[in-house]
């Protein structure tokens, strides 16, 4: 498997590395059920921008996303 770090890909490269691993980039397997939506991310593609530009990597990237949901979800629903 190729290595999909910034370092090692180009803009195009992490463009396709989002569509294929989304499989939402207007294909059949995007099922527009609004799911990012509702789960926080928004649209998928803005979530990942900084990915595709080289600014931050994947895992940055949804490390902050889930520690933004687990703190949301804690606030959401007190003990």
């Amino acid at each position: 498997m190729q290595s999909i770090l910034i370092k090692d890909t180009t803009r195009e490269e992490r463009l396709k590395i989002i569509q294929d691993s989304l499989n939402c980039d207007d294909s059949a397997g995007c099922e527009n059920c609004s799911g990012c939506g509702v789960f926080g991310a928004g649209d998928p593609f803005e979530m990942y921008r900084d990915y595709i530009e080289g600014k931050r990597e994947i895992k940055d990237i949804n490390m902050s996303f889930m520690a933004r949901m687990f703190i949301r979800g804690r606030n959401e629903n007190p003990d």
